[in-house]
């Protein structure tokens, strides 16, 4: 799309600002737990705990029983969806929203499987049929739905199988998974089974757009696709750039938003704020500079395993740690670099209201600062 060059320029602070309230993280926001989860358009669970993690960082009073309650009562549920990876949706959003963003990096990921061999001879037509049958008759683990799948498909390579059926079908992983204190392995049905009410139609693509600007704008197209794993959605902002604002980075990329949201000056104060790991604040913009410091980049990952973060400022600024037994739970700390004395006060307070939240009740818990080498 062509770019004008007299759009307002947004620096990283700016931008910094506006996608924390956005995301509810400047101050602790008075929503309750399901239109927090449906604001945010979901949150990233590729492990059990960092929806609640996420949500104690964003909600005020917010107490883990909650949402597990709404896992429960199936107001929301753990699905594929963005970037083929769990999200913890409402049940408006799960089916519709994995509907929306199937084309997109789900069906790539069955591509590749595909592309391997291990799939070959199988009729992926027959394969859903039969995997839905299966998933519809009773939860069942991948492991049950792969030997069932190897019935009918011998040569076939088992996790291909399981990996096509999760591609293949919107699949809930239902409860006990996912629940505070308690959990379980994961278990599919289909979103038509857990959701009786719930729509399995596509969410309306300039809706979505809308509703992604929300929760994460000023956005550009590419910070968008970044975030669903579609491709080619320049012909939806371009649909709806008449009732949007625009603005450009510093970089000259244009940047959409809602006329009506907030964009606080940069200047406003932004307490520290402790994320999990997997965070869609990290993860949901292509340019992610304005949360990440080009000279963090790097550090959130330790080969395949993303650690959980912490906020100063408003910017990534270190990493922390749940050492979690029976007789204590331990908080550390761990600076990328010294802390002041008054940043330190505010770290150990954000802390303290984490665990004060999220440590089980009647257990003890500590937080400890690590050294860092300016110390």
């Amino acid at each position: 799309m062509a770019l004008q060059t007299n759009h307002p320029v947004l620096g990283p602070r700016a931008l910094n600002r506006a996608t924390l309230a956005r995301q509810l993280l400047l101050s602790p926001a008075q929503t309750g737990v399901e239109e927090a989860v449906g604001h945010l358009l979901g949150l990233q669970a590729q492990n059990t705990k960092p929806p609640y993690y996420a949500l104690a960082a964003r909600l005020d009073g917010f107490r883990p029983e909650r949402l597990s309650a709404l896992m429960e009562s199936r107001a929301v549920a753990r699905i594929v969806t963005m970037r083929s990876t769990v999200h913890t949706h409402t049940a408006r959003d799960a089916g519709a929203l994995r509907a929306l963003v199937q084309p997109g990096a789900i069906d790539r990921e069955l591509a590749v499987f595909v592309s391997r061999g291990g799939l070959d001879g199988v009729d992926l037509d027959r394969l859903a049929a039969l995997a839905r049958e299966l998933v519809e008759e009773r939860p069942r683990t991948p492991k049950e739905l792969r030997e069932e799948l190897l019935k009918e498909w011998p040569d076939a390579d088992p996790q291909s199988l399981s990996v096509a059926a999760r591609c293949l079908l919107p699949l809930v992983q239902v409860t006990p998974r996912g629940l505070w204190g308690r959990g379980g392995q994961v278990a599919l049905t289909t979103t038509g089974t857990w959701f009786p009410d719930g729509a399995d139609q596509a969410a309306d693509l300039d809706e979505t757009v809308l509703r992604y600007l929300g929760a994460f704008g000023p956005a550009s197209v590419k910070d968008m696709q970044t975030w669903c794993g579609l491709t080619r959605l320049g012909e939806a902002f371009e649909r709806l750039r008449p009732r949007l604002l625009v603005f450009r980075s510093e970089r000259g990329t244009e940047l959409f938003d809602l006329p009506d949201a907030p964009r606080p000056d940069e200047d406003t104060p932004a307490p520290p704020r402790f994320l999990p790991e997997f965070d869609n604040l990290l993860l949901s913009h292509a340019d992610r500079t304005r949360v990440v410091p080009a000279e963090n980049r790097s550090r959130t990952w330790t080969g395949n395993q993303a650690h959980r973060v912490f906020l100063v400022d408003g910017f990534l600024a270190g990493l922390w740690f749940l050492d979690e037994t029976k007789e204590r739970t331990t908080m550390t700390i761990e600076p990328f670099a010294a802390p002041g004395r008054a940043v330190r006060t505010e770290l150990a307070a954000e802390a303290e209201r984490t665990l004060r939240i999220m440590a089980p009740e009647g257990v003890p818990y500590e937080i400890v600062f690590r050294a860092t080498p300016d110390d």
